[in-house]
């Protein structure tokens, strides 16, 4: 396992914000092995597939600008003229060739890591002019592993290289018995077949560099449990700070739903441990709901209130109970209990109009239908 400057074990994979600030300092997973076998295979199939097109436009541009007039060789300038026009119609003929090649070129670039651009890493660092960490380098793991590959891609193309020679050897000493021409056509075709197998060696190279540059990555940016929890406190915030937060949260929550209070039309009470506030509009609700509800210490400050505001308060424990278990704030109560309520209502509507007008002083219900699966201890 690695280890940081502190000795700790680095046994974490890394993080989503770990790879992405290495994503922002330019760090991302690369093979130039990849990029090597893509470009030397696609340029030489792409040279093989245009030969052609390049053979017939070179004898074009060899006839047109090296075929001197009589007239040309008294002119200082035509030489220039003939020069400059061979460079441009040379350069436009290999467009084609350099536009394949800038496509393949970043294709095998972002094949492994994506697309990843970086000012940061454009930033001068003196730090690696630095020739003892050079030396560091040269002699660390990376820095073997690098020696090897070089050394196994050398002894792959030496090997390919004899067997291509072994097997060719007879067509090669033939060549002799063929004239000019057959001869360096002939010759021609064994030199593109023996460079395309040759580079095909490197697929083998790019097929163990990928996984170990992949391997190799997410090793060099795992993290050790100090700097998880660090970054999760950067991320997330403190603990200390976060259950700061959510208090003060529920605090302005408590104090809104106090605020409500005063609007309910009657507080249904356990009657010391639970309080629930209901509020009901005919003209505007199907149903009742529950502006404002509690335990303990919210509840006994939900009738303070409601004393303080003329709200009445019905013991009812059961309902109660009930009601705070299966509704919550600013919503309609659940149709079960419906019957219920409509009981505690109408025992408070006539109890305002006995306030009000006067009479007789009415009757508390004795029960409420609370159905089973809504009861509570």
């Amino acid at each position: 396992m690695a280890e940081n400057q502190d000795g700790q074990e680095k046994s974490q994979d890394p993080t989503g914000k770990r790879i992405a600030d290495a994503r922002e300092k330019g760090q991302v997973p690369r093979s130039r092995e990849l990029n090597t076998a893509a470009m030397t295979l696609m340029g030489l199939a792409t040279v093989m597939m245009l030969g052609p097109y390049f053979t017939e436009n070179f004898h074009t541009l060899f006839n047109e600008q090296f075929a001197l007039k009589r007239e040309d060789i008294f002119d200082p300038n035509a030489m220039l003229a003939h020069l400059t026009k061979a460079i441009g119609d040379a350069l436009f003929m290999l467009l084609p060739y350099f536009g394949v090649m800038i496509v393949v070129a970043v294709a095998s670039s972002i094949a492994l890591g994506g697309f990843n651009v970086s000012t940061q890493a454009l930033q001068p660092k003196f730090s690696k002019l630095d020739p003892i960490k050079g030396m560091a380098k040269l002699f660390s793991v990376r820095g073997l592993v690098e020696l090897v590959k070089s050394l196994a891609k050398f002894v792959l193309v030496a090997a390919a290289t004899v067997a291509l020679l072994y097997a060719w050897s007879n067509d090669i000493i033939r060549l002799g018995d063929l004239n000019v021409e057959q001869s360096l056509m002939q010759a021609m075709k064994m030199v593109g077949g023996a460079s395309l197998l040759l580079s095909s060696t490197l697929i083998l190279m790019a097929l163990i560099d990928v996984p170990f540059q992949m391997r190799q990555y997410v090793k060099d940016l795992k993290m050790t449990q100090q700097e998880v929890r660090e970054e999760l406190k950067q991320t997330e915030g403190k603990p200390e700070v976060k259950s700061r937060i959510r208090r003060l949260q529920m605090e302005m929550a408590v104090r809104r739903m106090m605020q409500e209070v005063p609007n309910a039309d009657v507080i249904v009470t356990n009657p010391t441990h639970y309080a629930v506030a209901l509020r009901y509009d005919p003209d505007k609700m199907r149903a009742p709901i529950v502006i404002a509800k509690g335990k303990e210490l919210i509840a006994a400050n939900i009738r303070e209130v409601g004393q303080a505001n003329r709200v009445p308060l019905v013991e009812a424990p059961m309902l109660a109970r009930a009601i705070y278990f299966s509704t919550e704030l600013q919503h309609p109560i659940p149709g079960p209990l419906f019957l219920a309520v409509a009981q505690l209502l109408a025992y408070v509507f006539q109890l305002r109009a006995y306030r009000e007008q006067g009479g007789d002083i009415p009757t508390p219900p004795q029960s409420y239908p609370v159905p089973e699966e809504y009861q509570h201890d």
